[in-house]
């Protein structure tokens, strides 16, 4: 039975315990996935919470219902756009290969098509058609703009 020597990358406990910088990077890159995921679940219950509340108070439903759509559709616009972050540090600096680079871009392409429908479904204008419709991407009453 040899000796293995500690600290020199031939002991299983030495290299268990070895940080890398991609190591640090994927890690960072798995807690922004983290953050966007849960953006989006927590936004998505806080909307049906804020729903719920509404319908419960007798406001009209159609209303509460808008405003469910429209903080849904945020969330779900955020969590996105942290997880495209995630994504691009990944490709970029964890793995940078032709293929990564090639995957990344239909990610993105898909993310954006989807945020921009669901930018028309909030506020049911294409985003830079919304000064001819009046409305105003922020407004939070279902009323539109005052």
């Amino acid at each position: 039975m040899g000796a293995v020597q500690s600290g020199t990358g031939t002991d299983p406990a030495w290299h268990c315990c070895r940080v890398t910088y991609d190591h640090v990077i994927t890690d960072v890159v798995k807690v922004v996935e983290a953050v966007g995921a849960a953006i989006m679940i927590v936004g998505g219950l806080l909307a049906l919470i804020d729903y719920v509340v509404a319908v419960v108070r007798s406001d009209p439903r159609h209303h509460a219902y808008q405003r469910l759509r429209r903080r849904l559709g945020r969330s779900i616009l955020l969590g996105l756009e942290i997880l495209i972050v995630g994504d691009i540090v990944r490709t970029i600096i964890v793995d940078p290969t032709v293929e990564s680079v090639a995957v990344l871009g239909m990610i993105v392409v898909i993310r954006i098509v989807l945020s921009f429908s669901l930018e028309v479904e909030i506020d049911g204008a294409w985003p830079w058609n919304l000064w001819r419709v009046g409305k105003i991407a922020d407004e939070d009453d279902p009323q539109g703009p005052s």
